[in-house]
């Protein structure tokens, strides 16, 4: 499907569109469903989402929440993807803390850690419904992403060895020698509604290479998100210049 693309007036204006979509996603979900999955983003750029969720009436006992990559620290590290989630929304609403899937950093190795939150993805999935045999995986319904000035999302940087992952869920991504828990691009690929949400004139050089027809997914690996679903771009003016002059 051809991505949807928006230009919004500034931070603040695509952040309010991010609410707007993701509501209707999770209302669509559960209306659908009976529930709703959702794969949360680090950065800056969601923080304030995610504060303005905390201020909306919603069937909070129907949200599932994993992370689609976490860096390899514990939750109370202010480097922590969960810690900055939990803070400005999470602990503020009534989810249900076992439906908040938080990757265990914990673990000796890194390795060790991808292994188990695939495990605990796949297991919930089974759980929600137990009536779909589904070898193909999960489908998580809404994955929220940001994109580096390198093109990165997720924790898949460019030229590393998760970006060739097809096998897994869940893998070891690299930045520089810093481990991060990531989800692959194959897991991203089936979910029902991915947003990618970018602010700033950096992102730029970046977004002009990954919204090309063609391309090298390798060298800018938000190109290898091409979901079954919806995929919406959601750009400031400052990012979304490049889309404007192209």
């Amino acid at each position: 499907m051809q991505p949807k693309i928006e230009i919004l007036a500034d931070k603040s204006a695509l952040v309010e569109r991010g609410l707007t979509l993701v509501i209707e996603a999770i209302r669509q979900a559960i209306a659908e469903r009976g529930y709703c999955t959702l794969a949360l983003a680090g950065g800056s750029t969601p923080k304030p989402l995610y504060e303005a969720l905390a201020k909306q009436d919603l069937p909070w006992d129907k949200l599932y929440i994993f992370w689609g990559d976490e860096r390899y620290v514990s939750v109370d590290h202010p480097d922590s993807n969960a810690g900055m989630a939990k803070t400005a929304w999470l602990d503020r609403v009534a989810i249900p803390p076992e439906q908040i899937f938080i990757v265990p950093t914990e673990a000796a190795e890194p390795g060790i850690a991808a292994e188990q939150y695939e495990a605990t993805l796949v297991d919930c999935f089974k759980a929600l419904d137990s009536s779909a045999d589904n070898p193909a995986g999960p489908r998580i319904d809404i994955v929220l992403l940001g994109m580096g000035d390198d093109g990165h999302t997720a924790s898949l940087f460019p030229g590393t060895a998760a970006l060739k992952v097809s096998d897994r869920w869940v893998t070891v991504g690299y930045k520089a020698n810093d481990p991060r828990i990531t989800v692959t691009a194959p897991l991203i690929n089936r979910s029902r509604t991915v947003i990618f949400l970018v602010a700033g004139a950096n992102k730029q050089g970046a977004l002009s290479q990954v919204l090309a027809e063609t391309g090298e997914d390798f060298s800018y690996p938000a190109r290898l998100i091409r979901p079954d679903g919806d995929l919406i771009w959601l750009l400031d003016q400052a990012a979304g210049a490049v889309v404007n002059n192209s």
